[in-house]
């Protein structure tokens, strides 16, 4: 049984815009306190895939450190983001950018509404990720908990929809999982939970909700130890995961006893 199990977990991949993935854990490259605690940290997570937000990328200044140093680009598939962009022109030039410096078209486009939560701009998001699929890209579009705006990406070219949990940063957990379910059961590309999430339960229960991934940042960055977090998380997201293909026992309003009571002595 166990090595049932075992064959199981190690078949176990997702694939978006054609390329497949063993770990459903993404992580980013900020906060992090250097490059080499977040290359450990990135080891510990098990992570095959970091995202980047291009405006911290240094492209001009050889002599300057650069994440790509102890992040090897050969191993980990790089993912730009438009992190700090508000208009979909603003994002779409990022990204134009990133293509030129580094040939990427598999990128992830969030464009933000508002400083104060951070929460998506559905109309400029929508208009940027149509003009991007057009150029060729490939967009993994952070969104707000919406089927309706999930399913609109989806058609305008999204290949993978990243509902947020909670605002970017915050740590509080996905506040509706209802609505991240009703994603889940109506997509036709690959679901990440993307922001929100603070600790390794809260990944889990993302992964229990059958999304394809979690993608964090601070979660790990922020932690008192950011290796020990990484680890867990890739526990966390694993466990979530196994349990979703387990499916969960039904639930009850009364106790139902383990052991027959019948024939008590």
């Amino acid at each position: 049984m166990t090595d049932t199990v075992s064959d199981s977990s190690t078949a176990d991949s997702w694939t978006v815009a054609g390329r497949t993935f063993r770990s459903r854990l993404i992580v980013g490259t900020g906060k992090y306190k250097d490059f080499e605690q977040n290359a450990a940290a990135v080891e510990a997570s098990g992570a095959e895939i970091v995202t980047v937000a291009v405006r911290r990328v240094n492209v001009s200044d050889p002599k300057a450190p650069m994440l790509t140093d102890f992040i090897d680009p050969k191993k980990i598939t790089y993912l730009p983001n438009t992190a700090g962009c508000f208009t979909a022109d603003e994002a779409i030039r990022t990204l134009r950018l990133a293509r030129e410096a580094g040939g990427w078209d598999l990128v992830k486009l969030e464009v933000l509404g508002e400083a104060r939560t951070l929460y998506p701009d559905m109309r400029e998001t929508l208009k940027a990720t149509e003009i991007l699929a057009k150029e060729g890209f490939l967009p993994m579009v952070y969104c707000v908990d919406d089927p309706i705006a999930a399913k609109q990406l989806e058609d305008c070219g999204a290949v993978a929809v990243m509902p947020l949990g909670a605002p970017i940063g915050s740590g509080l957990g996905i506040q509706n999982k209802v609505t991240v379910r009703l994603i889940v059961e109506g997509a036709k590309v690959p679901v990440l939970v993307d922001a929100g999430v603070g600790t390794a339960s809260e990944a889990a229960v993302a992964m229990e909700l059958g999304c394809d991934g979690v993608l964090m940042n601070t979660a790990i960055a922020e932690a008192r130890d950011p290796i020990r977090m990484a680890r867990a998380m890739k526990l966390a997201v694993e466990a979530g995961r196994d349990a979703y293909l387990a499916g969960r026992m039904a639930q009850r309003r009364y106790a139902d006893p383990s052991s027959p009571l019948a024939g008590l002595i």
